[in-house]
């Protein structure tokens, strides 16, 4: 008899319910949602519940009626830390953590949860990679594309001070999530029609991917797997303005590597959200299908949501791409199960056994 083929979600997220908040996050004006759940907030910030899903008993609901086997849980932006005072931070992050790690031990068979660190503080970083590896049982770390350091300044998550982050991670055979925002805090323009998460978002995802590869990274630490949210969407556009930035001034790139060698590399990954077949189409031309996970972005309005305008449903640009050609059964079932159990595995067979027998309970 032939194996069900699962359904699984790769990029996810949930919010707790506002009474599940600590108080001193409100008290700080770090993060809490107020009490009819209309809107999630930060001091001076706000943004709308736009969907039941974004809680944890209408998530349940959501995946069953969208026949969903199973979701990644990525840590919230909003709870990246940048800016906060240190002990702020770490008690903000610590919430977040344990609350991804409760919601992946009490529903082990619907959710497989990440866990966020801030790069500014490597050494506690490194201290809270181990706890929620070690207590939590957790294999998904995610991280920012873009954090501030202690003195103020915007950098790259894939800068070499990072690098004992990335050899916890290789050791522990983790998955890893880059995903971006804060755009407007170092980005010197109005934020106005939404340009950070239409435009700046994907340009903060290439900047990333950009210096993971000249760094060589996917090959320096072979047993961490690094998946790009919204598809890296601007990194597929410029990858050949890369490549001949790199020949054109290699006076630039001293001791970096070729960006031809990072393309469809098997320890680089990026989701399916691009919006659109030709956007999908050039990722996959680029780095094959293996590399491509499905990925929703539920329940924010960004994401593969049911939408009468857009006559858009869950799963929508993968059943595209089949009727358009563009892959076929096999590719499509792997984008939706194996390659999601592939980055979040690697190559432990064991771990794969162990994801598949969770989910399948």
């Amino acid at each position: 008899m032939e194996k069900r083929k699962l359904r699984i979600n790769g990029h996810s997220h949930l919010l707790p319910y506002p009474e599940e908040i600590p108080d001193f996050m409100h008290e700080k004006g770090i993060f809490w949602v107020d009490k009819d759940r209309k809107f999630m907030l930060q001091k001076d910030w706000k943004r709308p519940v736009t969907d039941s899903s974004f809680f944890l008993d209408e998530k349940l609901e959501w995946m069953a009626h969208n026949k969903l086997d199973h979701a990644v849980v990525l840590n919230l932006s909003q709870l990246y830390g940048n800016g906060l005072r240190v002990e702020e931070m770490k008690k903000a992050l610590r919430f977040q953590n344990d609350f991804n790690a409760g919601i992946q031990h009490e529903h082990p068979s619907k959710f497989t949860c990440g866990f966020v660190v801030h790069p500014g503080f490597v050494r506690s970083a490194c201290w809270e990679i181990e706890r929620c590896v070690e207590q939590h049982g957790m294999q998904l770390l995610c991280l920012p594309t873009h954090y501030m350091d202690t003195i103020g300044t915007w950098r790259c998550i894939f800068d070499e001070e990072n690098e004992p982050i990335f050899e916890l991670a290789n050791q522990y055979n983790l998955a890893v999530e880059i995903h971006p925002y804060d755009g407007e805090k170092f980005i010197k323009l109005e934020n106005t029609s939404w340009r950070f998460h239409l435009i700046w978002m994907l340009a903060q995802c290439a900047d990333a991917y950009h210096f993971l590869t000249l760094n060589g990274y996917q090959e320096k630490y072979p047993n961490m797997r690094t998946c790009f949210a919204h598809g890296g969407q601007l990194a597929q556009i410029n990858l050949g303005r890369r490549i001949q930035g790199f020949d054109g001034r290699p006076d630039l790139f001293e001791g970096k590597h070729h960006p031809r060698k990072a393309v469809g590399h098997k320890n680089i990954f990026f989701d399916t959200l691009v919006h659109d077949t030709g956007g999908l189409e050039l990722l996959i031309r680029n780095h094959g299908s293996k590399q491509v996970i499905m990925g929703l972005d539920d329940p924010y309005p960004l994401g593969e949501m049911e939408s009468d305008k857009q006559s858009s449903y869950p799963g929508k640009i993968l059943d595209l791409a089949m009727k358009r050609e563009i892959i076929n059964q096999d590719q499509y079932h792997a984008i939706w199960e194996d390659n999601v159990i592939q980055w979040l595995c690697g190559d432990n067979q064991a771990e794969k056994e162990k994801l598949i027998k969770r989910i399948l309970n």
